[in-house]
């Protein structure tokens, strides 16, 4: 693994756009066809590209409670874990509507309601993904969604992996479909003759449900654009190094274009884990995806002070921060821009990804500049309320008067006006 000394300026190491023209014209295609040919589109295009002939795209009862009597046993108490984790600390974000009370019995209020619908997106193809059901699903439905739709695509069996069926049984979801890709995406959108359309999408997907997200925005919501996975790890000599280089691997393993970066005070420590990173490289299953994302998008940074060091990470906004230093707690302070921090040794990036509680859906590409994971308010929508007695009315419609002619909005003066003509008062 490279090593640099840090500058002033540094970034992700990767340009890498979303997707490309021909990934564009792709997923315009499909979603014209989708929004067309509906339930025909998606069985074509999930016979073409999961090499899966469906006779229907719903999951059935019957295969969900195979999926979970064919589980190890052992595991399903680990997801059950992993679940009540998640659901006690989006519990705790759960906003209750506010109540401002006014002068003459008026009240202004801020009311907090739930999407009706959400489809959530969960990726297939080489690996299967029970933790984002659970990361995706339960958020929603603590925050009161209604109904709540997973998309994902099937294997060549026609079936989805049995953990990510036996995670939406115990997130409590039964309305399932072996669709993925683009076609998924506007099928959620735009509803077809099988798919009811819903308000929001979320959950990652590779370059093509990326770019079919980003098209569909505005028809529905969305959460994020998201990009390939990344880490910075903030690190001093009292890190060990074939720690430091597991972490990095972790993150490389997902993506080629995964970006790893360690960012630390000790040249020590910086030799040795670029040693460990190519030792523990060779003995990693998915060796091919981790040596591209290392060599291609990772490096190690050797920085002159903390302060230096701390200033660095706050640039490069990443998605993970692991801060693995003699007082990892203090620095945290100074970390203004991260998607999730993950303080001292003993508190890895995994330990988020799958069992703490905190949410594993970030914002990537150095978007935690402004931008949060995903929480329950993504599931809510927030209406302002308004009552003005009459009282309130006229005590007060002079002003607003006032200062809807000040921009010149005559009509909107003589809208709260009204009130006095209808009541015989002169003007």
């Amino acid at each position: 693994m490279k090593i640099e000394k840090l500058t002033n300026t540094i970034s992700l190491l990767r340009s890498v756009e979303q997707g490309n023209a021909d990934h564009l014209t792709t997923v315009r295609e499909v979603i014209a066809d989708v929004r067309q040919n509906g339930d025909q589109a998606l069985l074509r295009y999930t016979e073409k590209w999961d090499g899966a002939k469906l006779a229907s795209l719903k999951v059935t009862k019957e295969e969900m409670d195979e999926a979970y009597a064919n589980f190890d046993r052992q595991l399903v108490g680990d997801l059950e874990e992993a679940a009540a984790n998640i659901r006690a600390f989006h519990t705790e974000q759960v906003q209750q509507q506010i109540d401002f009370p006014l002068a003459k019995n008026s009240y202004i209020q801020y009311k907090i309601s739930p999407l009706d619908a959400v489809g959530l997106y969960v990726p297939g193809g080489t690996a299967a993904y029970p933790s984002s059901v659970l990361m995706n699903a339960i958020p929603a439905i603590v925050a009161g969604v209604d109904r709540v739709v997973i998309v994902s695509p099937p294997s060549s069996n026609g079936k989805l992996p049995d953990s990510v069926l036996v995670a939406a049984r115990i997130a409590g979801i039964t309305e399932i479909y072996k669709v993925g890709g683009a076609q998924a995406i506007a099928a959620l959108a735009y509803g077809t003759e099988t798919i009811k359309a819903v308000d929001k999408i979320t959950g990652p997907g590779n370059s093509f449900v990326a770019l079919a997200k980003r098209e569909v925005f505005g028809r529905v919501a969305i959460d994020m654009i998201a990009g390939p996975s990344e880490i910075a790890i903030l690190a001093d000599d009292t890190a060990y190094a074939d720690e430091v280089a597991a972490d990095l691997l972790a993150q490389a393993e997902h993506d080629r274009y995964a970006c790893s970066v360690l960012i630390t005070t000790s040249p020590s420590l910086a030799e040795q884990v670029s040693i460990e990173v190519e030792k523990q490289l060779k003995l990693l299953p998915r060796e091919e995806i981790a040596r591209a994302s290392i060599e291609n998008f990772g490096c190690i940074y050797i920085a002159e002070s903390m302060e230096q060091a701390v200033a660095a990470v706050n640039e490069l906004a990443p998605e993970h921060l692991e801060i693995i230093t003699e007082q990892p707690e203090e620095l945290s302070k100074m970390i203004r821009h991260a998607g999730a921090i993950f303080i001292g040794r003993f508190s890895s990036e995994p330990v988020g990804d799958y069992f703490a509680g905190t949410n594993h859906v970030l914002p990537t590409n150095s978007t935690a500049r402004f931008s949060s994971g995903l929480c329950i308010d993504d599931f809510v929508k927030k209406t302002s309320v308004v009552y003005y007695s009459e009282e309130m009315w006229q005590e007060q419609y002079p002003k607003i008067a006032r200062l809807a002619r000040l921009e010149q909005l005559e009509g909107h003066a003589r809208s709260v006006e009204s009130r006095s003509w209808n009541k015989g008062d002169s003007k």
